[in-house]
């Protein structure tokens, strides 16, 4: 049976919910399941225990093993799970301009997205203990200006895009969700936890309600336990 490797607070979250969506898509002639094996981090490190690195060298999640398999990344765990386990429709037709979106957002989502909400929760952490109270106005002073200067224009250009892309439809793609959507809900929850949507980005605001009420996504989030968004 597939095994989903969960690490607490993590991109995992959304591995979940994929494996709910493709459970219930399943049938008796056509049956899936799969079963969690669960990993808590550091209380102080906030890193994942070593044990996970007797699963996969790097030790991180996700990570699935499947029969004889081992998969790591994200992406790369998407990708199998759709040629392995779903239905067509969670990936376009080769050779059509909905499949070249599909590639880009598949990729955006950890190459363009996720490093700047990454690097803007580790700058934060230069304004928090143990930074030594004595050095933290230096260090806040830092946190601001690379945020001002680097990391928030490039967040603000990513979620401009996003919010153009759906506008007039319900997920990226247009009126059906793909796999591509299960890519972006981490890092759309992601910028609703460090930026905010509602005020400034009102379609991704709606997509996040859109995608965080089917219930595929309410099992996957009950099965993972509690989530406060570890990019």
């Amino acid at each position: 049976m597939l095994t989903i490797h969960h690490l607490n607070n993590s991109r995992s979250q959304r591995i979940l919910w994929f494996l709910e969506e493709l459970k219930a898509e399943s049938s008796d002639s056509k049956p899936f399941d799969y079963q969690i094996k669960y990993y808590q981090r550091d209380s102080k490190t906030m890193l994942a225990p070593d044990e996970l690195k007797q699963i996969h060298p790097l030790g991180k999640s996700p990570v699935i093993t499947d029969g004889d398999l081992t998969i790591a990344e994200t992406g790369a765990i998407i990708e199998y799970l759709v040629d392995t386990y779903a239905d067509h429709h969670w990936r376009p037709q080769r050779g059509t301009q909905a499949r070249n979106d599909y590639n880009y957002w598949i990729h955006a989502a950890e190459g363009t997205y996720a490093p700047y909400l990454v690097m803007k929760l580790v700058f934060s952490k230069l304004t928090q203990p143990p930074v030594p109270f004595v050095i933290r106005p230096i260090t806040k002073s830092i946190n601001a200006q690379v945020n001002k200067q680097f990391i928030d224009p490039n967040i603000q250009r990513g979620l401009e895009h996003l919010e153009n892309t759906l506008a007039g439809q319900n997920w990226l793609l247009g009126d059906a969700l793909t796999a591509a959507d299960i890519m972006m809900s981490f890092v759309v929850e992601g910028s609703a936890a460090r930026i905010g949507l509602e005020k400034n980005y009102p379609n991704i605001h709606a997509y996040k309600t859109r995608f965080q009420s089917r219930a595929a996504y309410k099992l996957g989030l009950e099965k993972g336990g509690p989530y406060q968004l570890g990019l």
